[in-house]
């Protein structure tokens, strides 16, 4: 039996560091800003690492660290980067065996532009991981999970977000979910109509405004439309400002514990994970909130979404972030 089986990406990540990059103002972006380099011109690089990546391997790294038995199941393509996923997260003990490989595309690849301590672009290739179908599943050998985890599904593997949910819920197994864009954009109608099918909602202000409709401002208005959506835990990331998290009778707040960082890729993973890996291994929401907190400010402080990664019963150098209550 698995404590836990992950659905998600598996990337290989390429960090490219520069000084010579820059940031410039420009309102073709929704940001208003972009990184450019000149035209024409030679950039050189300070730092060019390699990593693996993506939600769902990012996330079943994390649960491993935390004494989990758990598995993943994905798609990766027929060549190196799909043998270095395989390796690492082979090597911390999670359970590969449903993991897939396919010759119909590479392993998908994400090269992160950074300008050290300021910005980051993500260019993306999709590859394999988003060609995983309902036949690539193992469902026979999936009933025995207590918890299923799906992160962001895109492309083909989207489809395969509805089949999961109700198998979960046909064989009573928990469900955490962190969505992606085609789950709260294209596929939206799906995605709402399934919220009540799941135990831990995880999703950013915006995110959770997209799906309530509620100005993410008036938070506690937000979470009264959460809570009516949602049955079990709706968990609300607020970037600097911490996180608000609702299990239907109170709201808890943090923020987030004081460090410097070095790089951001994964830190969204590394609280979900951490969050949920709590749970499952009973403890309280504040302590959940607490391990997320301290899990996310551990993979940010070094490049890789995997490199910083806490073990179990290890909450780091920083102090426990303290965690507010109150009734709705």
């Amino acid at each position: 039996m698995f404590d836990i089986v992950t659905f998600g990406s598996a990337t290989r990540d390429i960090f490219v560091r520069s000084k010579d990059l820059k940031v410039i103002s420009s309102p073709e972006f929704l940001t208003g800003k972009a990184i450019a380099v000149e035209a024409g011109g030679k950039v050189y690089i300070e730092e060019l690492i390699f990593a693996t990546g993506g939600g769902g391997t990012n996330c079943a790294a994390t649960f491993a660290l935390q004494g989990l038995k758990v598995a993943y199941v994905g798609l990766i393509g027929n060549d190196e980067g799909g043998l270095e996923v395989f390796r690492e997260l082979n090597a911390l003990g999670v359970s590969c065996g449903f993991m897939k490989t396919t010759d119909q595309a590479p392993t998908p690849y994400a090269i992160i532009l950074s300008l050290p301590s300021k910005e980051r672009s993500i260019l993306v290739y999709e590859g394999a991981s988003h060609l995983l179908t309902e036949n690539d599943i193992p469902w026979d050998k999936l009933k025995e999970a207590r918890w299923f985890y799906i992160s962001s599904l895109a492309g083909q593997s989207a489809k395969t977000f509805e089949p999961i949910i109700n198998f979960a819920a046909a064989n009573k197994i928990k469900v955490a979910v962190n969505p992606g864009q085609d789950q709260l954009t294209k596929d939206s109608e799906i995605f709402k109509k399934l919220l009540s099918k799941i135990d831990i909602l995880l999703v950013n202000q915006e995110e959770a405004s997209k799906i309530t409709g509620v100005d993410y401002k008036s938070e506690e208005d937000l979470f009264k439309k959460f809570d009516a959506l949602v049955p079990g835990v709706a968990v609300m990331s607020k970037g600097p400002e911490g996180v608000a998290v609702s299990d239907g009778q109170q709201i808890y707040r943090a923020g987030i514990p004081e460090s410097p960082y070095v790089d951001r890729t994964g830190s969204g993973d590394a609280f979900g994970s951490g969050f949920v890996a709590a749970i499952i291994n009973g403890d309280t929401i504040v302590e959940a909130i607490q391990l997320g907190a301290a899990n996310a400010t551990g993979t940010i402080q070094s490049i890789g979404a995997k490199a910083g990664l806490l073990k179990k019963g290890d909450f780091g150098p920083w102090e426990r972030v303290r965690v507010a209550i109150s009734k709705l």
